[in-house]
C-alpha cells in the first residue's frame, strides 16, 4: 500500500472549504505521493447558494492555470449525471448521449485541460438505453477526451450489462466501480442520511464481482462516515445501530490501540489492504485531516489483526 492508492475527494472545493485551503490541501496531497483527484460536474451545487455545480472542477481548474505542469503530475477523475435541470425541481440531467457530450466539453473548460484521466458515469439513467450509454462513453475514450471510463451507483448487474454491451459492440468497458463502502455497515433495507443512491453501497455480490473481474478497481467514497469514527460528536448514523456494528467498533478500537493509530487510520488500512483492494475517496477539510488519512496507507495489519476485524460480525 502508498498514499498514491488513496483518492483525494474534492466536493466541497471551491463551496465549503475555500480556494486557499483546497489548493494547500492538493499540493499537500501531491508532496506526499498522492496523485488522484476526484470531483464532479455536480460539486457542489447544494452548498453553492446557485443551485448549480461546477464549484469544485473550477477550483481546480485555476489550480491547474496557477502552477503550469502540474497537471501531467495528476490522474484527474469527474463525473456526470446528478447536475440538477435549471427550473425543474428533482430532475437531473442523466446520461444521453448529447448530455454526456456537452458536460465533458463543460468539465474540461472548468477544469482548463484537454483530458480527463477517468470520466464516470455518476448514477443510473434508465431512461436512456445502456446501449447508448456504453456507446457514448466509449466514443469519449476513442477519440482521446477521456483515458477511462468508470460506473457508480449501479447495482451489480447493471454493470455486468454495460460491460457484456462494450464487448459485443468492440467499444471501450467501463474499468472502475464506485461505491460507498467502510468497515461498518448498514443494517438492510435503511436509509442512510445523505446516501439517497439505491444501489450506492457495496454489498457481498459486489465484492464478488470484482473478485472475479480484477480488471475493475473498485473505489469508496464516504469510507470515515463523516468521521464517525473518530469523532464523539459525530456517532454512526442510526441505520448502522445494531450488533454487528458494536461488536466491530470494539475490535477497531482494540487494532487501533495495538497499532498506536486512530479507528478512522485502521479503517483506510483496512479497506487497502484487503482482498479485493479498495481504494478509499478521502474528504477532507483541512491539512492535519488530510495528514492523518495518508498515514493510514502506511500503516501494516498484520494477518492476525485483520483476521479479527474481519471475524467481527
Amino acid at each position: 500500500m502508498s498514499t498514491a492508492d488513496l483518492v483525494l475527494g474534492c466536493m466541497y472545493f471551491g463551496t465549503r472549504t475555500d480556494d486557499a485551503t483546497s489548493r494547500a490541501i492538493v499540493e499537500r496531497f501531491l508532496e506526499r505521493g498522492g496523485t488522484t483527484l476526484d470531483t464532479a460536474d455536480c460539486y457542489a451545487f447544494w452548498a453553492s447558494g446557485t443551485g448549480a455545480g461546477g464549484q469544485s472542477e473550477e477550483m481546480l481548474g485555476r489550480w491547474f492555470a496557477d502552477n503550469p505542469g502540474v497537471r501531467d503530475e495528476v490522474v484527474l477523475a469527474t463525473k456526470v449525471g446528478p447536475e440538477p435541470v435549471p427550473g425543474r425541481p428533482g430532475e437531473v440531467v442523466g446520461l444521453a448521449a448529447d448530455v454526456v457530450t456537452r458536460s465533458v466539453q463543460a468539465s474540461l473548460r472548468r477544469l482548463r485541460t484537454d483530458r480527463i484521466d477517468l470520466y464516470w458515469a455518476h448514477l443510473e439513467d434508465r431512461a436512456t438505453p445502456m446501449a447508448e450509454i456504453v456507446a457514448t462513453f466509449g466514443g469519449l475514450v476513442a477519440d482521446g477526451t477521456v483515458g477511462r471510463i468508470g460506473i457508480s451507483n449501479h447495482p451489480t448487474w447493471r454493470v455486468e450489462q454495460a460491460r457484456a454491451l462494450a464487448a459485443v459492440a468492440g467499444t471501450e468497458p467501463f474499468t472502475a466501480l464506485q461505491l460507498s463502502t467502510s468497515y461498518v455497515r448498514p443494517r438492510p433495507d435503511t436509509v442512510v442520511p445523505g446516501k439517497d443512491h439505491r444501489f450506492g453501497f457495496v454489498s457481498d455480490e459486489t465484492v464478488d464481482y470484482v473478485t472475479e473481474h480484477p480488471e475493475l478497481e473498485l473505489w469508496a467514497y464516504s469510507p470515515l462516515i463523516q468521521g464517525s469514527y473518530d469523532r464523539a460528536d459525530r456517532p454512526v448514523p442510526e441505520p448502522y445501530d445494531h450488533p454487528g456494528t458494536t461488536r466491530r467498533l470494539a475490535e477497531l478500537a482494540y487494532v487501533a490501540a495495538e497499532l498506536g493509530a486512530t479507528p478512522g487510520q485502521v479503517v483506510l488500512a483496512w479497506l487497502l489492504g484487503g482482498t479485493p483492494s479498495i481504494r478509499p475517496i478521502v474528504g477532507v477539510s483541512s491539512v492535519a485531516q488530510l495528514d492523518e488519512a495518508l498515514d493510514a496507507a502506511e500503516l501494516t495489519l498484520t494477518d492476525e489483526q485483520r483476521g479479527r476485524l474481519d471475524a467481527a460480525v
